[in-house]
């Protein structure tokens, strides 16, 4: 069973990659840290708990993170998850307590604990993760792995047709906070990044009896999903926004899901035009190696994700 470490900024795409998580038989999540991110920390430190109430599982603890980037003001977000951040599902406030711990320090004291043995999932900013490779660098050499919904990377139309953060061809967990991004690509930890050339492909639907079946299941995170995916596409956007960040935790569960490559990335911290943005250097002859060498997903099978998601949501 993969060890993990959900780091999060739950939005309502967040929450369904929590419930994923914590319905996979193949992970043991230890810990859900969150972060500002689609919302204040506040927020999504309680709507982590709200979904964790909802699943049953309030033994997984929950700790708010870093409240703003590590160097710049919290931008707003485009954006909208609805007025309680979960698509309107009016969820009951959580009783279950944060832990006692702030995200940063739990992930570092989790790592330590389980050497070699944790996958962090990164699905919001990196400023938790950014922050606790500042604080703690010796624990860079003990995590198995990073997986991340991170980037846009110019395999796919959909990176920069469905570009998230406020400059024209950037990703909103980079853009949010590109100086902790920055720390953890040139950190040399194994990282895998899943950019919106992936993670936003229209293909990623739902049928009406998919819809159907969910609003009439009695698992009530089957029922959030069907509420989600209604509150979307009645804005006019694309089912697959309910579940962007859903595709790290499928990746960690079945890596088959994905086909990657090795790239050379740089990151834009200078304002301006390209702000935020994560630039693939993809040239056969001349290119810059002093950029840090990552994984970048290039395609998925969205079939096969779309069935382990519902099979999940269902089961």
């Amino acid at each position: 069973m993969k060890k993990i470490i959900l780091d999060c900024d739950p939005g309502m795409d967040d929450s369904m990659a929590i419930v994923m998580a914590l319905k996979s038989k193949d992970i043991e999540t230890l810990a859900i840290t969150t972060v500002n991110g689609n919302y204040p920390a506040e927020v999504t430190a309680k709507n982590a708990r709200k979904i964790l109430e909802m699943l049953g599982r309030t033994d997984v603890p929950v700790a708010k993170g870093m409240a703003q980037p590590m160097v710049r003001p919290v931008p707003s977000d485009p954006f909208t998850h609805g007025a309680d951040g979960l698509a309107n599902a009016n969820l009951p406030e959580p009783k279950m307590a944060l832990s006692e711990k702030h995200a940063v320090n739990l992930i570092i004291d989790t790592i330590k604990a389980n050497p070699n043995e944790v996958t962090l999932v990164s699905t919001g900013p990196m400023s938790n993760i950014g922050m606790a490779f500042r604080m703690a660098p010796e624990i860079i050499p003990m995590i198995k792995e990073v997986v991340a919904i991170s980037g846009a990377f110019g395999f796919t139309k959909y990176s920069f047709l469905n570009a998230t953060g406020d400059t024209p061809q950037s990703e909103w967990n980079v853009y949010v906070d590109p100086e902790a991004s920055k720390i953890v690509y040139e950190s040399g930890v194994p990282l895998t990044c899943i950019g919106l050339d992936v993670a936003t492909c229209f293909d990623v639907d739902f049928t009406k009896e998919d819809v159907e079946e969910m609003s009439s299941s009695p698992n009530r995170e089957a029922q959030f999903l069907a509420n989600a995916i209604r509150f979307v596409t009645g804005r006019g956007y694309g089912a697959y926004c309910t579940c962007i960040d859903c595709m790290a935790v499928a990746a960690v569960i079945d890596p088959s899901i994905i086909t990657t490559e090795k790239a050379r990335v740089g990151i834009e911290t200078k304002e301006g035009l390209s702000f935020g943005m994560t630039v693939r250097d993809g040239r056969a002859h001349h290119g810059w190696t002093n950029l840090p060498e990552i994984t970048v997903t290039t395609e998925a099978n969205y079939q096969k994700f779309l069935d382990l998601l519902k099979s999940l949501v269902l089961g």
